[in-house]
């Protein structure tokens, strides 16, 4: 039983002495862990069929050793940039049963998204960071952005995405140098040698390519590209928070939390792409890549090595409430460390870790979101039958886990609980 006195006393000097609040129990659903990868065979056919181990040698190429942000930063502007490939297959998509004018649509949606998470992170940038950026005045040469705003098919979207740079960009140091209008004169970042899009356009073609006639091939292997590429974006970002966690900067890795939670949302609005997928024509691809389900815990989603540990680095931030209130974890279950959130919630001295809390909280809410909506996507796009498989059990199970931060939960409904009393 929690110290009621105290708690009144910690809250309010005049409320009265007598007031009992019973804490409900945390509800709890008895699952064994649904977060694991699928069949090794099964992962490393989904990582040949997108060219992953190519397209990682990318991500993780260090151009500008100095510069901190590399890392992060250029995975994101690959993502965006294997994005204006998507428009111009999109684009270029002769089928007259295509829904060209809600692609259009989706497709604005999707890389405003994205250029506003970029400049997020060119934002949060440090100071010592900004000055050590590749910047220049030349503007790209390579990247597919400046043809789509000059093709008839697709010159209303690229004008509108070079206005959008222009928007969001406004609070950075610097510009990307895509064509975008610039009136603030603001120096160019060195896009083509950062980004590289002449070897990210060399990644156009899966292996199936040459003896798969789907025009959905394309689409779904550009969309899961994509995917990655934010995948891997927010696990060095995860570590990123990691690091500023333990450094005590704590008002940085709560921006950061909540960076990795608009990736959690971009990556719904991606798989959600798949529903203006034709019907017969992306199951008619699904036989021909030969994706079935194996049983148990297989759900497609699965098959990405980086998605399950994204996860995990999640549920893993958990472990890290403890160091922010620099109080242990009571071995017998006590209330140690539910108590010191709520004298941090009321003090409000600390308003960086209430920050970094509410920013880990959000993180596991668009987690478990994404699962959800990747159930109900499924049975969209495949027919319900598929979610009734064993495979599907797994994502049931992510979305009725019990919260992954016990302690903020139980303080929030003690202080929901104890101001409802009042009155």
């Amino acid at each position: 039983m929690v110290d009621m006195d105290w708690k009144r006393k910690m809250v309010s000097s005049e409320l009265s002495s007598k007031l009992h609040v019973t804490i409900p129990s945390p509800f709890k659903v008895p699952v064994s862990s649904p977060i694991s990868c699928s069949d090794p065979s099964a992962c490393s056919a989904y990582e040949l069929y997108l060219r992953l181990p190519e397209l990682k040698k990318l991500w993780t190429s260090r151009d500008f050793p100095q510069w901190n942000d590399e890392p992060i930063l250029k995975p994101s502007l690959q993502a965006l940039e294997i994005s204006f490939r998507l428009i111009l297959t999109v684009c270029s998509d002769t089928r007259p049963y295509n829904n060209h004018r809600e692609w259009n649509r989706r497709l604005d949606s999707l890389v405003t998204n994205q250029i506003q998470l970029i400049a997020a992170i060119c934002e949060g940038e440090e100071e010592e960071d900004d000055r050590l950026a590749p910047v220049g005045g030349a503007r790209s040469s390579l990247s597919l952005l400046p043809h789509l705003a000059t093709w008839r098919k697709s010159e209303a979207l690229g004008r509108k995405m070079l206005s959008t740079i222009d928007n969001e960009m406004r609070r950075c140091k610097y510009t990307l140098g895509l064509g975008e209008q610039n009136v603030s004169g603001k120096p160019n970042l060195r896009y083509d040698a950062v980004c590289k899009p002449n070897e990210i356009y060399r990644l156009k073609d899966n292996p199936y390519a040459d003896h798969v006639d789907n025009e959905e091939n394309q689409t779904l292997y550009i969309l899961h590209q994509i995917l990655e590429s934010w995948i891997h974006v927010s696990g060095n970002i995860l570590r990123r928070v990691n690091a500023r966690i333990e450094e005590e900067r704590f008002g940085e890795a709560s921006s950061d939390l909540y960076l990795v939670e608009r990736i959690w949302k971009l990556m719904a609005e991606i798989e959600d792409l798949h529903i203006l997928m034709d019907p017969e024509d992306f199951l008619k691809l699904k036989k021909q890549l030969q994706i079935k389900s194996n049983g148990q815990n297989d759900a497609f989603c699965f098959r990405s090595r980086g998605l399950v540990e994204m996860m995990k680095m999640t549920k893993d931030l958990r472990e890290k409430v403890p160091t922010v209130l620099g109080v242990e974890v009571d071995p017998t279950g006590g209330p140690r460390l539910q108590e010191a959130v709520m004298r941090l919630y009321a003090t409000k001295r600390e308003c960086d870790k209430i920050h970094l809390f509410q920013g880990m909280q959000a993180v596991e809410a668009a987690a478990k979101r994404f699962f959800f909506a990747y159930k109900q996507l499924v049975a969209v796009v495949m027919g319900s039958a598929e979610t009734s498989q064993e495979s599907c059990d797994s994502l049931s199970q992510i979305f009725m886990e019990p919260t992954y931060f016990p302690s903020l939960d139980a303080a929030k409904t003690f202080l929901g609980e104890f101001w409802s009393h009042l009155g």
